[in-house]
């Protein structure tokens, strides 16, 4: 099966408020409340996608109960440790008339270097009958930045692929620890690569950038694309995946989505073509929908028809 792991896992509250303005008081049209989190978002996903998965992490406190509570809800097999100090809230306020969405994130629980261990010694045993393990999101306080760095260094060396979706300087030192993917957004690849990306050799660059620094496989994320570097067997192969753009009700979790997209079909021996096209398909389908992680797999289908790949040249020296 494949692991999530989420060490800043939260109660995700999603808000719709029509003409919100700041300083005013609004009554919200709607609300919706789910277990978040990077890495819980992909387990969602590859839940919908049918997909075996395991979602673990951290959670601690009443907050920490609930998140347990609505994965066991949503029928997602899940192994949490438990924790001293209170998981998070996150809020997104989405205004359907403007098209615009506000996201507030709390910082997250302190952890303690026990707490860590037996997350460590549980990654172990799961990792036993792991196909992937996915390391997704930020890190809560009292967590050294190279935690996904030594994770994926150990479980290189049980022969267990890693991904890892992060930002910052805990991206960095993982990328350099040799993962088997890494999935950055435009914004976090800039960051890692020193440059904005304006073309298409931008993309390319950062794409042998960032495989040159560590990475096996790279998929770098857009609103409408992804770019990716895939190597199979002794072949390095760079691609594009696009559709034409969906106005959007909520695009929040539309990356993960996409990451889950393309490891189901990659889990399920597909070609490298038609898991970019179910990845693209999917995360349109998402941004379709209110709740990080959730979409309609028929929709997603559909779209997925839709999604142009095509092979890209490498950038010449």
């Amino acid at each position: 099966m494949i692991v999530t792991v989420t060490l800043n896992a939260a109660v995700d509250r999603t808000l719709t408020v029509p003409n919100v303005q700041l300083g005013h008081r609004h009554r919200a049209s709607a609300s919706f409340t789910s277990a978040g989190g990077k890495g819980i978002n992909v387990a969602r996903a590859l839940k919908a996608l049918e997909t075996p998965v395991i979602a673990t992490g951290l959670a601690g406190g009443r907050t920490g109960e609930r998140i347990v509570e609505e994965l066991a809800l949503e029928a997602i097999l899940n192994d949490f440790v438990r924790i001293s100090d209170e998981s998070r809230t996150s809020t997104a306020v989405v205004d359907p008339t403007g098209g615009s969405m506000t996201e507030i994130y709390e910082w997250g629980p302190a952890v303690r270097p026990d707490e860590l261990e037996m997350l460590l010694d549980k990654l172990r045993y799961l990792s036993r009958v792991a196909s992937f393990v996915v390391f997704s999101g930020s890190l809560p306080r009292d967590v050294d930045d190279d935690f996904y760095a030594e994770a994926i260094r150990e479980l290189n060396r049980r022969g267990v692929p890693c991904v890892v979706d992060s930002e910052g300087e805990p991206l960095r030192v993982a990328v350099e620890a040799e993962p088997f993917l890494v999935s950055p957004n435009q914004r976090e690849a800039e960051s890692l690569v020193g440059q904005e990306f304006s073309d298409d050799a931008d993309f390319l660059m950062a794409l042998d950038t960032i495989a040159d620094l560590g990475a096996r496989n790279v998929i770098i994320t857009q609103e409408t694309s992804c770019f990716a570097l895939v190597r199979e067997e002794r072949t390095v192969r760079r691609l594009r995946a696009s559709i034409e753009r969906i106005e959007p009700i909520a695009p929040v979790g539309a990356g993960d989505v996409l990451l889950a997209g393309f490891l189901a079909a990659r889990f399920n021996d597909q070609p490298v073509e038609d898991a970019l096209r179910s990845a693209v398909g999917c995360a349109a389908a998402s941004v379709l929908e209110v709740g990080a992680g959730r979409f309609d797999p028929r929709e997603a289908s559909r779209l997925a028809a839709d999604v142009q790949v095509e092979e890209l040249a490498p950038v010449s020296a």
